[in-house]
């Protein structure tokens, strides 16, 4: 049956478009059709292959291919891009199979619109004709009104918006029917005091009641047309299975030309100040405030037929206008900008195209792709604020004057008629958005090196994601006093009492001017359409969701503590304190000037981040009357996972600067040394605590001898066997380079020999020259230095190759690569140079470090960091800043975080590399080599693949870790914790906190191993701050700059353990740990390892013999392992619990 359907399906789409309208026409003998249709189909089930002849298979391209082979070569990247395109257009486009059934609806929906009963006229307030069921959509404020009003059939019913104009786009696919309210109903005066909207809100009710007793309407709901409560809908949606698939939205509109437009100029009053007050008042009429919103919200009622005509005639001259459209409302469905009140929907879509081709910025001729990216640069390069544009070829006299709409409005974009302007709802804050977004693409869409389709229309740019910092206004009823403070009754009665959208744009202008040089753009969510049953009243303005704002930092400015602003006796100064208020004083600076100025709190990074905050809710309760309670401030709440410090809490910039000026001032000493063989040629970091990237920077410690034993012959520290395991003392490592000579040996023993000479010279030289505690070993050299433990490693440049030499027994010299030379030269060579360039990076970027401390906190609490090491997350976090498409780069570790989360759920690991392109070294060519070597050499390459400048094609950063299993864990994870943490942030009524993404899901672990958290030396970084707490050894107090013992270093029981058991059974098992204080190793067992194998006895290591008949095979013994696993932790495991009994079935 199911192969009948898809023939049937196919054979209609190849029918011609005429048939369509046709069956519209006379609905009648639709069954006859379908029966045919399914006959024919039957008959045509078997397709054949179509034959060429040899002349047609060699014809020569006809003009249209050449053209279309041209317009591929030169517009598009590649053709790729054009073919997914395409794919996009047929997702979204409407099947003939869903028109079908919306014709049929739409049909049902009119002939009973066309039955509705007439009623005995009454007055405007008495609702007896109306059932209890139904209730009419709109908030009566104030509650009286003049006028009388009785039901009766429309005077015509006509299908306006999207779907007759073939823009019409799925998922959201709303159809748009026009019921035109017959002129008896109305008064010619009726646009006064809102007379006409409450008109229009009992006829949609009076509708709504007719409709309800019908079983073909499924679903019945009131909406408001982007969200303008003046302007009430009826949603209609299908009974049976189609009714989720699409909406008809009835719209009540009076007939066309009932009012004269002139009437509706945005300079003439409708709504009278005594009528809304309910107080006498000494107004005259011509002195009445202006209320252009309420004037152009009943206009637009009077033009959608008018448009609707406008845009047929435009897009049947432009054969690509749909294809167009629909394009441009992908992108800007992906910004969140095109639903709402405000925003730049799909009929402001349609009405910019048709401007761009009735003023020729585009052509009839031109793609569906080619005009999106003219769109979008007219844009970027439009300033509808300050410039407006309209569609009006030739206005009539009484039509407004482009000036005086910029004094009614924000922004500006007049319709055809000359008197509407489109954008009347839309704040300046959001084409300046529409604007900042258009630029940003424009930029990455002719980038070779970026996947423009994917950055463009598939990635979703939520505010959370995209805005740097996002607050927002919780209490809403609490704008109301904001516009009694700023004085706004005028604008309130202009906006028919919604007290919301009044304060919205002077509040957006007041943080502007508090934020100034601090931010790129300020961006606010867009209030949601309303929806409610039609048996329930309309929900009060404070009903809609928490009013959110998002800030776009510039990073260096944004974190400024002080506000300088004019000198005392300039006439701006009383400007400055007005906007200040009582945080404004008098401040005298260095170079002599007094100026007004405003110091706000800010010590730590972590606390200047939170400047911003400072200024918002300053500004909030001093201009608009809001209590800092009602602002919730979603800037750094997930930063608090890495905050240490209880004065002055830090997210671990100042120790790692601290760290990094020791290690600066180690080097500096190195190259000054004298009376070494051979001279030093280079000094390099080789540490994240270097590039700031260490989840919990090294601290300066103050050692408490009396804690320690003292070792005899070096009176080095070491632990006492009852007290608690000493803090933990990270080695800071860092590569020290000889010069070349001749005289280095070339035996891989020898060169060993003679790296341990050096390090006990260089012992001897730092502690002579410097006095510090040195402790030379052979592969390395400790230094104790500011309470801090560098590890200087001497490397010689040709040592990696003499690993690789190796002399025959005939006496040749082969050249093979090994695993001992890889790791010498990833050590000395690969990591400094990734540690350099990542420090470069941070100096350019300063929240850099923060994300990579997030992203890799996440990781080792939930149990990765094993499998994506260090540098793979710091890599993978680098990508972020050097190629942010279709973002900005992160101007916040919070919002760094989560587009790492996003990037590793999204990324398709499986069939691209991730080319990171650090310095900018690699070019679009380099960009198709690794993509090709990539794919020719998929199947031996790391599941992960990372390409960078220096490593092309071999990604050593990820050949060890991750395996598949485990890269497709971390996937799954990362998309959960995004999901939950993106909720955590913007729903202010979530029970939980913040760290719930970073406590793993322990079910999933065969045993479990609790260790004794007096040994675990990391205990105080658990993401659950323990309530006991151990003396480690370490007293407060600022660390030596040398001398003093040498502490114990590098000693952490629970990674000794872990590396004891992963040696031990690591045949048998994978084990997980949280390396920054976790108290509980997770143990998984690999299932081959419990297929009975055969008995050998050099295999009998944890196995047990099973005898069966003449076989004899060895299987795990659990209960044996399970007993090692305590046995080998003695003193640090507390106990062992076995969650399941894998290995028993």
């Amino acid at each position: 049956m199911k192969k009948k359907q898809v023939a049937t399906e196919d054979t209609s789409e190849m029918a011609p478009s005429d048939a369509s309208s046709e069956e519209s026409e006379n609905e009648a003998p639709v069954k006859a059709k379908k029966s045919k249709l399914r006959e024919s189909a039957e008959e045509e089930l078997i397709y054949h292959p179509v034959k060429l002849s040899r002349s047609d298979l060699y014809r020569p391209p006809t003009a249209e291919e050449l053209n279309q082979l041209k317009e591929t070569e030169s517009l598009f990247h590649c053709s790729l891009l054009k073919m997914q395109m395409e794919e996009l257009l047929k997702e979204v486009t409407l099947s003939e199979r869903r028109k079908k059934q919306i014709d049929t609806f739409i049909q049902t929906v009119t002939m009973l619109l066309q039955i509705v009963p007439e009623s005995a006229e009454v007055e405007v307030s008495d609702l007896s004709w109306l059932s209890d069921e139904v209730k009419v959509p709109f908030l009566l404020v104030p509650k009286t009104s003049k006028g009388r009003f009785h039901m009766a059939p429309p005077a015509s019913i006509d299908l306006i918006g999207s779907y007759p104009l073939g823009t019409c786009t799925k998922p959201r696919i709303v159809v748009d029917l026009a019921v035109t309210i017959p002129s008896e109903i109305l008064h010619p005066k009726d646009f006064i005091n809102q007379r006409y909207p409450r008109k229009r809100a009992l006829y949609l009710a009076g509708v709504a009641q007719h409709l309800a007793s019908f079983p073909d309407i499924g679903s019945m709901h009131y909406s408001c047309l982007h969200g303008n409560r003046l302007r009430p809908v009826l949603l209609l949606t299908p009974s049976g299975k189609d009714t989720s698939s699409f909406s008809v939205r009835v719209h009540a509109c009076p007939p066309p030309g009932f009012f004269k437009p002139s009437r509706f100029h945005p300079q003439r009053n409708n709504i009278r100040t005594e009528w809304y007050t309910g107080l006498q008042t000494s107004i005259t009429d011509n002195s009445e405030p202006p209320t252009p919103h309420y004037n152009s919200s009943v206009l637009g009622d009077l033009l959608p037929r008018a448009h609707l005509q406008f845009l047929s005639a435009v897009s049947s001259q432009c054969s690509a206008f749909a294809d167009g459209v629909a394009l441009l409302k992908v992108w800007l469905r992906q910004r969140e900008l095109d639903q709402g009140t405000g925003g730049f929907n799909g009929f402001l879509a349609s009405m910019l195209l048709s401007y761009l081709l009735m003023t020729h910025r585009i052509s009839n001729t031109m793609t569906a792709y080619q005009l999106l990216r003219n769109s979008l640069n007219f844009l970027s390069s439009t300033d509808l604020t300050a410039n407006g544009i309209s569609l009006a070829k030739d206005p009539d006299s009484t039509a407004p004057s482009l000036s005086e709409f910029h004094n009614a409005f924000q922004v500006v974009f007049v319709d055809p008629s000359g008197h509407l302007n489109m954008c009347a709802d839309m704040t300046a804050c959001t084409y300046k958005q529409l604007q900042h977004e258009a630029s940003v693409s424009m930029q990455f869409w002719d980038d070779p090196t970026v996947d423009g389709f994917h950055s463009l229309l598939m990635t979703p740019k939520p505010m959370i994601r995209t805005s740097d910092h996002v607050f927002q206004l919780c209490e809403l009823a609490k704008l109301q006093s904001s516009c009694k403070k700023l004085n706004l009754l005028s604008e309130l009665m202009d906006h028919s009492g919604n007290y919301i959208h009044t304060a919205l744009p002077f509040i957006l202008s007041l943080l502007q001017r508090g934020l100034g040089q601090r931010i790129h753009l300020l961006t606010h969510s867009l209030s949601p359409d309303p929806e409610w049953p039609v048996e329930s009243e309309a929900p009060k303005h404070k009903a809609q969701p928490p009013l959110s704002f998002g800030l776009l930092l510039k990073p260096d400015l944004a974190i400024s503590v002080l506000e300088r602003g004019p000198p005392a006796d300039s006439p701006k100064a009383a400007e400055f304190r007005q906007l200040w208020g009582s945080r404004s004083e008098l401040r005298r600076f260095q170079d002599g000037a007094i100026t007004e100025a405003v110091l706000w709190e800010g010590k730590s990074m972590y606390q200047k981040q939170l400047v911003p905050k400072q200024i918002i809710t300053h500004l909030l309760q001093l201009h608009a009357d809001l209590p800092e309670s009602s602002v919730r401030y979603v800037g750094t709440m997930a930063d608090d996972v890495i905050k240490t410090g209880s004065e002055v809490p830090s997210t671990g910039e100042e120790e790692s600067l601290r760290v990094v000026q020791s290690y600066d001032d180690l080097s500096r000493k190195l190259w000054k040394l004298e009376g070494l063989p051979l001279s030093i040629t280079a000094v390099q970091g080789a540490h994240p605590a270097l590039r700031y990237t260490q989840v919990f920077p090294p601290v300066p410690m103050k050692l408490d001898y009396s804690f320690f034993d003292r070792e005899k012959t070096s009176r080095s520290l070491v632990p006492k066997e009852e007290r608690p395991c000493p803090a933990y003392i990270t080695p800071i490592t860092v590569i020290c380079h000889m010069e070349g000579s001749g005289k280095w040996p070339h035996d891989r023993l020898a060169i060993r020999h003679i790296r341990a000479a050096f390090h006990i010279r260089l012992g001897e030289l730092l502690n002579k020259n410097h006095n510090y505690t040195c402790k030379p070993c052979p592969t390395h050299l400790d230094v104790w230095k500011d309470g801090l433990l560098f590890r200087v490693h001497v490397a010689y440049h040709r040592e990696p190759q003499v690993l690789r030499e190796s002399v025959t027994a005939e006496g040749m010299l082969v050249v093979r690569d090994n695993e001992e030379a890889q790791a010498l030269e990833m050590s000395t060579i690969h990591k400094p140079v990734l540690t350099s360039t990542l420090h470069g990076l941070q100096q350019q970027h300063q929240c850099f470090g923060a994300v990579c401390r997030l992203a890799k906190r996440w990781l080792g609490a939930q149990l990765f960091s094993e499998d994506i090491t260090e540098d793979t997350a710091d890599l993978l976090v680098a990508s972020l800043f050097l190629q942010p498409a279709p973002f900005t780069p992160p101007g916040s570790p919070q919002v760094g975080f989560l587009r790492f989360l996003h990037l590793l759920s999204s990324f398709d690991w499986r069939n691209n590399p991730l080319v990171v392109n650090l310095n900018n070294q690699l070019t679009a060519a380099d960009y198709t080599e690794i993509k090709n070597d990539f794919m020719a050499s998929r199947e031996s390459l790391p599941v992960m693949f990372i390409a960078t400048p220096k490593d092309k094609k071999l990604s050593l950063w990820t050949k060890r870790a991750p395996s598949v299993q485990m890269l497709q864990r971390v996937v799954m994870m990362a998309a959960e914790s995004l999901k939950v943490l993106e909720q955590q942030l913007m729903d202010g009524s979530q029970i939980q906190d913040v760290k719930v993404v970073m406590r793993p899901p322990l079910d999933a672990y065969d045993v479990l191993i609790h260790l004794n958290p007096k040994q675990v030396p990391l205990l105080s970084h658990a993401v659950d701050t323990p309530t006991v707490t151990f003396h480690r050894g370490v007293i407060a107090g600022s660390a030596s700059s040398s001398g003093g013992a040498m502490p114990v270093i590098d000693y952490n029981p629970v990674s000794l353990y872990l590396a004891e058991l992963r040696d031990a059974f690591g045949d048998l098992a994978l084990f997980f740990c949280d390396p920054y204080g976790g108290t509980v190793i997770a143990v998984v067992w690999k299932p081959k390892a419990f297929a009975p194998a055969p008995f050998k006895t050099s295999q009998l290591s944890a196995r047990s013999v099973q005898v069966t008949g003449d076989e004899a095979n060895t299987i795990p013994n659990v209960e044996a392992i399970l007993e090692d696993f305590q046995i080998i932790g003695k003193g640090l495991v507390k106990s062992v619990e076995a969650r399941t009994e894998k290995w028993s079935f």
